[in-house]
């Protein structure tokens, strides 16, 4: 097993708001059963949160991100490339009405997983 980088130990002690309720929310297989990581590395990128089992990704997205969607989209057309799908999130979608994200979840579960390849 790899060690932690100090930049995911870092990430992880320094969570935003949005990302320590939905942590509460999904940790310890709270959703569904489901085990959750938080800031786990996939490949080059650090995900806020990662369900292997369901090839999913949840990224919590702040004002900042507005700014840098381009770079974004890449990132999450290299996610998908690598078999995962990935729901993005506005801080306040978690915080206002976080059964927004359990019902994109849900969704995702009713779906065939994505082919890592893109293309079935």
């Amino acid at each position: 097993m790899w060690g932690m980088s100090n930049q995911t130990k870092r990430l992880r002690s320094n969570m935003t708001m949005a990302e320590t309720a939905m942590w509460k929310l999904l940790r310890a297989r709270r959703f569904e059963g489901h085990k959750f990581r938080r800031q786990t590395r996939i490949g080059p990128w650090i995900a806020d949160f990662c369900c292997y089992e369901l090839r999913l990704v949840i990224e919590l997205d702040g004002g900042v991100h507005r700014l840098r969607e381009e770079e974004d989209r890449a990132r999450d057309d290299d996610l998908s490339r690598r078999g995962f799908t990935v729901l993005r999130f506005g801080n306040e979608t978690v915080l206002g009405n976080p059964n927004v994200v359990f019902d994109a979840i849900r969704r995702h579960m009713d779906q065939p997983p994505p082919h890592p390849s893109g293309s079935a």
